[in-house]
């Protein structure tokens, strides 16, 4: 099968999500007795990663305000007879009784160990233009809600047997550095590394914090942008995908959702204890390299 976007429909999108492409690790804790938290689940990358960790065995409880959306990452659970399960809780992120209630749904359906931060929204305006209340919202999804979340996880991570688990959140080449008319998404991302750093100094050694820093990842979120970057910056779509995403990395491809997705499954795993504050840069050279 094509690893590449498919574009018959005029439109770029990713290739469904299969087995093969699922990064499956051996590891004790994978096992529907343990629960998964993914923000985000109902598409893209938080779509590809409840899938991931299904297939690894766990059983995932996806957040998102997308119900419908939900109940299709649900369907491809099943469809991939994966060795764990998906259960879907759906809840605005930006309401704390609603996370807050999400939460404890999750708690009903097994020991809570991971918790994926990776819901996200995006819209581009320079700082000068940048409408407060879309900036408010944005924080709130993106960098209040990882905060309250790790606050209702942790415990449950810490009344284990072990202890063990983590809190993986979804970062971007936003974190490291700036690019115009972001500023509001540069900023939340920038703090969520901020608080993977204090997960870890709190977590004792055994709940760990982590981050992901991909590039330009094939999901709805980034589709929806090209047109507004266009706008924004007079140039055609074209030029938005092969200059302003792809311009300065090194790796000329867009990253699929579920490269994304087997980062998280790693990271989550055994294989990654030491990995502990820290940031995975997979950006194919965007903020290690230049012309």
């Amino acid at each position: 099968m094509s690893s590449e976007p498919d574009a018959s429909d005029g439109e770029l999108s990713p290739p469904p999500i299969t087995e093969e492409r699922v990064l499956t690790l051996d590891d004790e804790r994978f096992t529907t007795d343990n629960v998964a938290v993914v923000t985000g689940a109902a598409s893209g990358i938080g779509r590809a990663t409840a899938i991931a960790l299904a297939v690894n065995g766990l059983t995932v409880v996806g957040l998102d305000v997308d119900e419908a959306g939900l109940d299709g990452t649900v369907e491809r659970v099943e469809e991939l007879d994966a060795d764990g399960r998906a259960v879907a809780a759906a809840a605005d992120l930006t309401d704390d009784g609603e996370t807050e209630a999400a939460i404890e749904a999750a708690s009903e359906e097994g020991q809570i160990r991971y918790l994926a931060n990776i819901a996200g929204m995006q819209h581009i305006a320079s700082l000068a233009e940048f409408p407060m209340d879309v900036y408010d919202t944005m924080s709130g999804v993106m960098l209040r809600a990882p905060f309250l979340l790790s606050k209702l996880v942790m415990p449950h991570v810490r009344a284990t047997e072990d202890g063990v688990g983590a809190i993986g959140n979804m970062s971007s080449v936003h974190g490291h550095y700036a690019t115009r008319d972001k500023p509001a998404y540069i900023t939340a991302k920038h703090g969520l590394n901020g608080l993977t750093r204090a997960i870890a100094a709190e977590g004792d050694g055994t709940l760990r914090g982590f981050s992901i820093s991909a590039g330009y990842v094939l999901t709805p979120l980034m589709a929806d942008q090209i047109a507004d970057t266009a706008e924004e910056r007079g140039i055609t779509e074209d030029e938005v995908v092969e200059d302003v995403m792809l311009g300065q990395a090194r790796t000329k491809e867009l990253m699929m959702p579920v490269e994304v997705a087997n980062l998280f499954v790693f990271g989550f795993s055994s294989h990654a204890r030491h990995l502990n504050g820290g940031d995975l840069l997979f950006d194919g050279g965007y903020t290690k390299t230049y012309e």
